[in-house]
């Protein structure tokens, strides 16, 4: 089984934050550069919520005028299910399969954000997993390594 924590370096890189004052367009800005969910966090650097492309085109698609510079905060999911350092890749998957999920943020016991975990980063690591462990059952069948 695999530890999330040994797959932070790579989660973190994922990770982009947004404080819960900062206007939709400068979230919808860094949305377009590539990142697929902003975590969006109080001063202290506690996640509240997370906003995703499709929160920030729902309220784009229906503000007008001054509501189109409205706070994150008013568009983004707070209820997130998260994972924590300690937590299995293989049950994080679980979820993300059960619930169509794409990303998972990964949190501490304060909520300050670690990293977020990617379905495929999830998926390739689970299958290099199990070419491993179908490597050391062949070889334990061939009796090789065994003499």
């Amino acid at each position: 089984m695999v530890a999330i924590e040994k797959f932070l370096p790579t989660a973190r890189k994922r990770m982009c934050c947004i404080g819960s004052d900062a206007a939709l367009l400068q979230a919808a800005r860094l949305l377009e550069s590539g990142h697929d969910m902003l975590l969006v966090c109080e001063a202290d650097g506690r996640m509240i919520g997370v906003l995703t492309k499709t929160d920030a085109v729902r309220q784009i698609g229906i503000c007008t005028g001054a509501s189109c510079t409205a706070p994150v905060i008013e568009a983004m999911t707070s209820a997130v299910t998260t994972a924590t350092p300690e937590g299995q890749l293989r049950e994080v998957w679980e979820i993300m399969k059960a619930r169509g999920f794409k990303n998972i943020p990964v949190v501490d016991p304060h909520g300050t954000p670690l990293g977020v975990l990617n379905a495929r980063d999830v998926l390739q690591i689970l299958w290099h997993d199990v070419q491993k462990e179908e490597e050391l059952l062949f070889n334990y069948v061939m009796n090789v390594g065994y003499r």
